[in-house]
Order: structure tokens, then C-alpha cells, then sequence
């Protein structure tokens, strides 16, 4: 609960800084949306073309992309300017105010803000799943919905403790220079369905890296229901990488020089 009303001040804050700058968070707001109408627009016209890509028709398309739209909005929203500063932090010795701060250094550097157009627009990718699912004829259970929302936490898990461990880097590296657009490519694969990756391309980002099966198993459970195998596969992952960015983080503090030092 302690930390619990830690972040909900941290919430607080975000939500009125916002609100100073109005017109700075509608601007990015259209900017992340019309992004995502872009996602949306290629499958469109991929789909003048062809009925069916790696087995997915369009609308079953449309909800994979929703899904991983979804997940990367809900990442923005509660982490993404956090990790990005805790890099900078690091390099500049201004991550001593974490260490003074009520709670452990690496839930105070990731959750301090929260960027209220990155959840605004989870919303409009939540309601892409919700068009794809009614065009499909989908009528999912409670437990099906509470399978999904558990699948899309699991993959939060992932993208979280992946620029976690990223970011951790710095305090070896003292730079973490080019880390955003390598996230962005990495994360554009999470749009494709696993039937798409082949050979080495498909070891690397399904079974080491799960960057893809973050989005595909949960729009698969939706499309399909439980599928036992990779469900316990994308939750025993998330489990490993959060334990292992956990791990990194911990053995960097242990080498960080403070700007005092």
C-alpha cells in the first residue's frame, strides 16, 4: 500500500503538469493517433491485394495490430519517459535523487510519471481490438477476457524489463545513444504473426527475444481461446526477464557514481 500511494502522488502530479501544458499533450495525443491510423491504413491497402497474410485475414490482422498497439500504448503511458530519463539520470549523476527517494531506486526512477496521451490513445487501440473482435463475430467469456488482460500484462512485463535491462547498461556504458529507435524497430515485429518468421528469424524473435509473441498469443487467445503451450511460454519469459533486468539493475546501482563522487 506504501508504495501503491507513492505512485498514485506520482499519478497526481503527472496529471496536473499535464494539464499546465494542455496544449502540448493534445498535440502529441494527434500525433501518437494519427500514427496509429497509419498502422492501420497499410493493412488496408495490404489487403487490396491479398485475402490472407501467413494465414490472418484482415480483420484478425487488424486485431493482432490493435493488441501490440495496445501494449506499446500502455508501455508509453506508465513507463516509457521514465526509462528514458533514468539513462540520462545515470550518465549525469542525478539519479541520487531516487536513492533518497521512500522506495526501492528502480520502482521510483520507472514509475514517477505518467504520460496521459500514451493512455489516452491505449484507449483507441483498445477499441480497435473491440472492432476487429465484433467483425470477426467473437463473443469471449469473462475468463477469456480476464485471459487477455493477464496475456497483455505478461507482455507490459517484457517491453518494460527489456529497456529496463537496456537502460541498466549505462552504468557500464555511460551512454544509452540510439537505444529509442533500436526499441522502435525490435517492436514493429510484435505487428507480425509468428507463422511469418522462419529459420533463424523466428528463434531469435519468438523464443529468445519475444518481442513477436507479445501481441500474437494474446490475440490468439481471443481468436482461439486457451492454448496452454505458448501461454505458459509468454508468462514463464515474462517472469525470466524480470528477473533478469531486475538483476542488472541491482549489480549497476552497485557501480554508480553519484554526482557527489
Amino acid at each position: 500500500m506504501n508504495y501503491f500511494r507513492i505512485w498514485l502522488a506520482g499519478a497526481r502530479y503527472s496529471l496536473v503538469r499535464t494539464m499546465m501544458f494542455r496544449g502540448d499533450f493534445f498535440i502529441w495525443s494527434l500525433v501518437e493517433f494519427f500514427w496509429m491510423t497509419v498502422n492501420l491504413l497499410l493493412i488496408a491497402v495490404l489487403y487490396e491485394h491479398t485475402s490472407s497474410i501467413a494465414g490472418w485475414n484482415e480483420y484478425q490482422m487488424i486485431l493482432l495490430v490493435g493488441t501490440s498497439l495496445l501494449v506499446q500504448r500502455l508501455l508509453m503511458g506508465f513507463f516509457w519517459t521514465n526509462l528514458f530519463e533514468m539513462g540520462r539520470n545515470i550518465r549525469t549523476g542525478d539519479f541520487d535523487f531516487f536513492l533518497a527517494q521512500p522506495g526501492h531506486p528502480l520502482f521510483m526512477a520507472s514509475t514517477r510519471k505518467l504520460d496521459p496521451d500514451g493512455l489516452l490513445n491505449s484507449v483507441v487501440a483498445l477499441g480497435v481490438v473491440v472492432y476487429a473482435a465484433r467483425h470477426l463475430h467473437l463473443h469471449p467469456s469473462l475468463l477469456d477476457l480476464a485471459l487477455y488482460g493477464g496475456l497483455l500484462l505478461a507482455g507490459l512485463a517484457i517491453h518494460y524489463s527489456i529497456l529496463v535491462l537496456t537502460m541498466s547498461l549505462t552504468f557500464w556504458l555511460k551512454s544509452a545513444q540510439g537505444i529509442e529507435g533500436s526499441y522502435f524497430t525490435l517492436a514493429e515485429f510484435g505487428r507480425l504473426p509468428r507463422e511469418a518468421f522462419r529459420g533463424l528469424a523466428r528463434l531469435l524473435f519468438v523464443w529468445i527475444l519475444p518481442v513477436v509473441i507479445v501481441s500474437n498469443v494474446p490475440a490468439r487467445s481471443l481468436l482461439n481461446g486457451f492454448q496452454a503451450r505458448w501461454t505458459l511460454w509468454l508468462l514463464a519469459l515474462a517472469a525470466i526477464w524480470v528477473v533478469l533486468a531486475v538483476g542488472v539493475f541491482n549489480r549497476g546501482l552497485r557501480r554508480y557514481a553519484s554526482a557527489s563522487s
